[in-house]
């Protein structure tokens, strides 16, 4: 299998192309052009194909099988794709993770309009390029996120629940209704509304346990809103579920099967991490400092989130529980 990646540099990319290169597929890594290796070296220094290899994580074997291929969202449709070598030729799918951090920076109107171009305009610059080229991929795999529901209490929500309100609904919307534009181009398409994604080395996780390191960890305002998390061995593990299972399409919840309170996860966190968990962070001082809209979507919303298609399709969770999917990150073999 030949599959197309945005997004590839970032948490969820950098395993998926490796989990993709190992089990012997062809990853075509679509970068930024200034991204895009050359080749090239000065006297004594390593090749930018081999940094990139190691900055990747891949084996040399691994990385005769990952292209890099210069793609820009804000280039014209024309030649957003540069690929003279025709690398991206025959691909038989795309997965599509390109999109700037939703906490990297206060939701200032500029920083928001940048997220939602980023994955709007960036999907549909994605699309407009892979019919400009020519390409005819069989599927579409498109990331999203739980924010889709909103804050929604202690409602179970599911696939068939509706979106919800606020900024992150109406983002994750537009992005999904952008993706299953590729239907109009014969494609299969996903899209996979990811919770909160428990990793060693990236993600939310490294920034959770920073206060209990030092003894200061809690739960954040009341402790009740519903948290809905997968680790990302399994993320890694549906999308693989995904690309290769043609009965899957439309939307899709990639969470763990069950969520906890915020109370419940710090509490979990904490016995994980061998600290204490006494000092709850109270709801104004998460608004004074990330900003009222912000501190309720991110850090408030209460979203309890179900995999009722994931179960249905009969997909075995990795880490179906909070207490060992945190043993195994945080102590173990999962990433």
């Amino acid at each position: 299998m030949k599959v197309l990646v945005t997004g590839a540099t970032g948490l969820v990319g950098t395993a998926l192309v490796k989990s993709l290169a190992r089990d012997g597929h062809t990853v075509c890594r679509l970068l930024r052009r200034e991204s895009v290796t050359t080749g090239k070296k000065s006297k004594g220094a390593k090749p930018e194909s081999e940094k990139a290899r190691q900055r990747a994580g891949l084996s040399v074997t691994e990385a005769t099988r990952v292209f890099d291929v210069a793609w820009d969202p804000e280039a014209s449709a024309a030649h957003a794709i540069g690929d003279p070598q025709g690398h991206t030729a025959g691909a038989d799918a795309v997965v599509n993770l390109a999109g700037a951090s939703i906490a990297d920076g206060k939701w200032t109107t500029q920083r928001k309009m940048q997220l939602r171009s980023s994955r709007v305009k960036g999907t549909r610059s994605l699309l407009t390029a892979i019919q400009k080229a020519e390409l005819a991929p069989k599927v579409l795999v498109s990331a999203s996120a739980i924010g889709f529901y909103g804050d929604r209490g202690d409602e179970v929500l599911t696939e068939e629940s509706a979106a919800g309100t606020g900024f992150l609904a109406a983002l994750a919307t537009e992005w999904e209704a952008e993706a299953k534009s590729a239907q109009e181009l014969g494609m299969r398409v996903v899209c996979t509304r990811f919770g909160i994604i428990l990793a060693k080395n990236g993600g939310a996780l490294p920034q959770m346990t920073k206060p209990f390191r030092f003894g200061v960890g809690g739960k954040l305002g009341s402790g009740r809103q519903w948290m809905s998390w997968i680790t990302l061995d399994d993320v890694i593990a549906v999308l693989r579920y995904v690309l290769e299972n043609a009965s899957v399409s439309g939307a899709l919840n990639v969470v763990a099967p069950e969520p906890v309170r915020n109370a419940k996860f710090t509490a979990e966190l904490a016995r994980a991490m061998h600290r204490p968990a006494v000092f709850a962070v109270p709801e104004f001082a998460l608004r004074m400092a990330l900003g009222k809209e912000m501190a309720q979507e991110m850090l408030l919303a209460s979203e309890r989130v179900m995999p009722k298609r994931l179960q249905a399709f009969g997909y075995q969770f990795q880490h179906p529980e909070l207490p060992l999917a945190l043993e195994d990150v945080l102590h173990g073999n999962a990433n």
